[in-house]
């Protein structure tokens, strides 16, 4: 074989290995009818779930009670189960990938010539070049592309895990509902059986002649309202389990015949901590998430920065090369930059530099929000315990007035509609102190938020899963 035969076949079979290591697998069509049918039929019996769930429980020290699924175990449901944390990890998968490729080489190029000449067949008409161009990166420019699509990858793991608070938070307030309008509706049927039996006893009045019309219109009219006082707590119920289903990520029925434990609304709210100054305010302050998240973006912005500055400096450009000219073996080495004559790269420099100034204002002003945020939540959980104190100071009258007619209709000294009018007003006061309590309760919530320190339940903070709980449950 003449020896520009043995080049052509080479440079051929070259291209077919690089075609052959190019080809891309084309996905399958995404399933979307298979994909809502799995979303419908997820439950919390599901063996892998609770698998992980008995394992988030150890990790981070809950105490379980038996049977029952309580904020500690619903969190770590919606850790297993919600989209928002599937698409935080996708993202983070994302931004992993693209720390990868920034870190690698650039790869060289290939540059194949031909020619032919016609008047001449000795030793041969034919020229064929080949030149390489490699990229030599000067002045560490792959180093701070790297390090800046590191702190990419590493805000967007801070952004799991703040997505993960914020689906934690989801589950408690949805559940702070649930415990609101059971309590609600327990206290409403109540008294719309006071309100019954109060009418009832107008009426007979009415019908003695007793008690006036209007007054027996009032008493209808009141024991109206209880019925649909009843019938709003119902209401509210319901929307609140359908809430919890959305916070976990499961359909409504998944929800049906499971006892939901809501003991961690139960117990009396803690004071409010003094977060003016202390270890709580600090951590918030440099250890949220987001103040993360912030930080490894300015860092990346950093890093940005270096990028551009390094890029004044021009990369080499080494080209061996090699010519087959017509029975003749000629070999070159090519060196070249870019000459930076017109600038040095001032644009983008300037650019990355500002980029870097807003990444810090926004981090300024992030903490700035988070220590108002602490500071407005935690007077407004003082303002709610006084309103709470105040509230149980009412229902403590009333109950003592309550006691103290009940003592003189057993003693014969008291009529029964006076009884059972005292009976609505201590109905009224414990509908106004349930009032009082949740809002200390979501005050509380909103101070947990604020600090990113769980304050509710028994356990700490939900354990971080930068795979998918699923997938990884599978894999086992």
């Amino acid at each position: 074989m003449r020896p520009i035969d043995r080049c052509c076949a080479s440079l051929a079979l070259a291209l077919a290995v690089l075609s052959a290591c190019a080809t891309i697998r084309q996905p399958p069509p995404f399933p979307a009818a298979a994909n809502a049918r799995t979303l419908d039929a997820r439950t919390l019996d599901d063996p892998r779930l609770l698998r992980f769930v008995a394992a988030g429980r150890a990790l981070a020290g809950s105490v379980a009670r038996a049977g029952a699924w309580d904020l500690d175990a619903l969190g770590l449901a919606a850790l297993y189960y919600h989209p928002d944390l599937d698409l935080a990890r996708a993202r983070l998968a994302s931004a992993r990938a693209g720390a990868a490729a920034a870190a690698q080489a650039p790869n060289p190029s290939a540059t194949l010539s031909m020619g032919y000449n016609g008047t001449t067949s000795v030793p041969s008409p034919w020229t064929v070049g080949l030149m390489v161009d490699f990229i030599v990166e000067t002045f560490g420019k792959r180093e701070y592309r790297a390090a800046q699509a590191g702190h990419l990858a590493d805000a967007a793991r801070e952004d799991l895990a703040n997505a993960t608070w914020r689906v934690r938070a989801g589950v408690r307030d949805a559940l702070l509902d649930m415990w609101v309008s059971a309590r609600r509706l327990a206290l409403a049927r109540r008294q719309l059986e006071a309100r019954q039996s109060l009418a009832r006893l107008v009426e007979r009045r009415f019908e003695a002649g007793a008690a006036s019309a209007p007054e027996l219109g009032r008493e209808r009219m009141a024991r109206d309202r209880a019925r649909l006082a009843v019938d709003a707590a119902q209401r509210d119920g319901a929307a609140a389990r359908a809430r919890l289903a959305q916070a976990i990520g499961v359909p409504l029925r998944a929800l049906h015949g499971v006892a939901v434990s809501l003991d961690a609304f139960d117990a009396p709210v803690p004071g409010a901590p003094e977060v003016s100054a202390g270890a709580l305010r600090e951590r918030a302050l440099t250890r949220r998430a987001d103040v993360q998240a912030l930080l490894a973006e300015y860092a990346a912005a950093q890093s940005a920065l270096q990028l551009e500055l390094a890029r004044r400096w021009p990369d080499l450009r080494l080209g061996p090369g090699y010519t087959y000219d017509q029975g003749d073996h000629k070999y070159s080495i090519a060196l070249g930059g870019e000459l930076p004559l017109f600038n040095r790269n001032q644009g983008p420099i300037a650019v990355a530099e500002a980029r870097r100034e807003e990444v810090a204002a926004r981090f300024n002003a992030l903490q700035a929000r988070i220590a108002g945020a602490i500071d407005a939540a935690a007077a407004g959980l003082r303002a709610a315990a006084r309103a709470r104190a105040s509230a149980d100071a009412l229902v403590a009258e009333a109950r003592r007035r309550e006691d103290g007619l009940r003592r003189a209709f057993d003693a014969g000294r008291l009529g029964r509609p006076a009884l059972v009018a005292a009976q609505v007003e201590l109905g009224a006061a414990r509908i106004s102190d349930l009032d009082a309590r949740a809002t200390e309760r979501r005050a509380l919530g909103t101070l947990e938020d604020a600090l990113r320190t769980p304050l509710f339940g028994t356990s700490g903070a939900l354990p971080f899963e930068e795979r998918n709980p699923r997938i990884a449950s599978e894999d086992k």
